[in-house]
């Protein structure tokens, strides 16, 4: 009796233990799952950076061992997300009017906002459509109904593009003939896909095998002046601001220059 009442002792106290190991191996794949989410990065980031920024993402990923998720999108409408505490560690503007206006606001740390590049707008063709245009006043032309820009509203692109319209006294006459993309890579997928044979995107995204493009002089608009900051409610403060960094570094600067990015 007094045997199999030591045996049945023995199998609670192996089955306590093994309820202890189990715990314990939760914890520890918990606090590893844990580790690795602090090893990854949330950027909210213009859709004109988009090519050149997946590329510094890899090679920040390569250098420092640091997953970098991006979110593109309109400035505008990234800038209302991290406002209403979207998880962001990072914005990258396409101008610097909505960084500043989450200082304002307290969302963005001051001491982190950079300049980090001035950007460029292009009148993009579609090659599908035998159109031969070199500047805005071909837009005109009677063949085109569809000219496809960025929502001016809330993305830095779209107001560049309207602005140059205004400079050159087209809007009026083309604004009926306008569609408006989310931010400037839909629009730039609107010519991409000959749903508008025409528009005006960045140049950062123009080198596609089914465009060509003009440059459009500067001067038309007012200067797309790119700011970065690091959001105040981050909890991976440090490692955005070296995202950021890298960003400005020799080699970040590279990268930018290639994609078109002229540099402060």
């Amino acid at each position: 009796m007094n045997k199999k009442r030591a045996i049945q002792s023995l199998i609670v106290i192996l089955i306590l233990v093994l309820i202890s190991l189990s715990s314990a191996c939760d914890l520890v794949n918990n606090q590893g799952n844990k580790s690795a989410a602090e090893k990854e990065l949330h950027v909210a980031a213009a859709s004109d950076l988009r090519f050149a920024f997946e590329e510094l993402g890899e090679l920040f990923e390569k250098e420092r061992g640091v997953e970098v998720v991006f979110q593109f999108g309109s400035s505008g409408n990234l800038a209302q997300q991290i406002a209403n505490g979207a998880p962001i560690d990072l914005f990258a503007s396409a101008n610097k009017e909505f960084v500043d206006r989450l200082i304002e606001s307290d969302d963005i740390i001051e001491e982190t906002k950079s300049l980090y590049a001035i950007g460029r707008i292009v009148l993009a063709v579609n090659k599908n459509y035998d159109l031969n245009l070199e500047s805005l006043e071909g837009l005109l032309s009677p063949e085109i109904k569809r000219i496809a820009i960025a929502n001016p509203s809330h993305a830095p692109y779209g107001l560049a593009a309207k602005e140059a319209l205004v400079s050159k006294g087209l809007w009026k006459q083309l604004e009926e003939s306008l569609v408006y993309g989310e931010n400037i890579n839909q629009a730039m997928q609107f010519v991409r896909t000959a749903n508008a044979p025409v528009g005006i995107i960045a140049l950062s995204i123009a080198e596609m095998d089914e465009l060509e493009y003009t440059l459009i002089d500067e001067k038309y608009h007012n200067p797309l002046e790119q700011m970065l900051g690091v959001v105040k409610h981050s909890e991976q403060q440090e490692l955005a601001q070296e995202f950021a960094d890298f960003i400005n570094s020799t080699q970040g600067r590279e990268v930018m220059e290639e994609y078109g990015f002229y540099l402060p």
